[in-house]
């Protein structure tokens, strides 16, 4: 039975579908798998006033939130750059179409990534994630041509499960559950396949995805890194204080010689 049921679906993913305020984002949905896809998008003050964008950013949140939450305050952060912000929601969160399953998400992932793509084929687009979101944007930028990559708190998925709720079952459970952990979530194998630069931000006392573990996907990513550890940061705390000013010269390295 452990095998006919979606066990890590129902452990792992937090689906919602009740109304959020976008804070003036824009909805588009593209079909995927007999459905649709939702995708929130919105532009930095600097985009707004060019009515230009310089970079494309394909945003992935964690397993219990949503895309239109943050899209259009995330793009309110980059004051200084012509940016545009799609945010996914996967399938079953929010208005895209259900079921949620794990199985679904880097397939929707690709399925943006390949859309936003149709529309500006020769602009570059970074993607973020965050939590089990930067699993699924290691997968796109495995697979697709990414210009560079921003990962908050990755999660090893299989590497957690046998290590940190194996012993007390004997691997009984957590072996089964960990075999059902879609390859393309793979963080690890995922990370030696990247050439493309990324940031790592870590939270220092992240109780979800421990440090050691996040430091197994920062450790085996083939491209040029740079890791910005969150001083005394939890998984979900806000990002705030002087940190942000190291990330913002991170993103001055990422986002290189692109105009601002």
């Amino acid at each position: 039975m452990m095998f006919c049921t979606p066990l890590p679906d129902q452990l792992i993913l937090f689906p919602t579908a009740q109304r959020i305020d976008a804070h003036g984002a824009t909805r588009q949905t593209i079909p995927f798998q007999n459905g649709d896809l939702e995708i929130w998008t919105a532009r930095s003050r600097l985009a707004q006033q060019r009515n230009h964008v310089d970079v494309y950013i394909l945003r992935f949140y964690g397993n219990a939130d949503r895309a239109e939450r943050w899209v259009a305050l995330e793009a309110d952060a980059f004051d200084e750059r012509a940016i545009e912000i799609w945010g996914m929601n996967y399938p079953g969160f929010g208005g895209s179409s259900g079921p949620a399953r794990l199985k679904r998400m880097s397939p929707a992932a690709l399925a943006a990534f390949d859309a936003l793509k149709s529309k500006v084929p020769n602009q570059p687009i970074f993607v973020f994630g965050a939590s089990i979101g930067s699993a699924v944007a290691m997968n796109v930028a495995a697979n697709r041509e990414v210009r560079g990559l921003v990962l908050h708190n990755p999660p090893p998925l299989r590497q957690i499960i046998l290590r940190s709720y194996g012993w007390w079952n004997l691997w009984l459970l957590a072996g089964p559950v960990a075999l059902q952990i879609p390859h393309e979530l793979d963080s690890v194998a995922n990370a030696k396949r990247i050439h493309a630069s990324a940031i790592f931000l870590l939270a220092e006392n992240d109780e979800i995805v421990p440090p050691k573990f996040q430091r197994l996907v920062v450790d085996s990513f083939a491209g040029e890194k740079q890791v910005i550890t969150l001083p005394g940061a939890y998984h979900n705390s806000p990002i705030e204080g002087p940190v942000v000013v190291e990330i913002h010269r991170a993103y001055d390295w990422l986002f290189g010689a692109i105009a601002r």
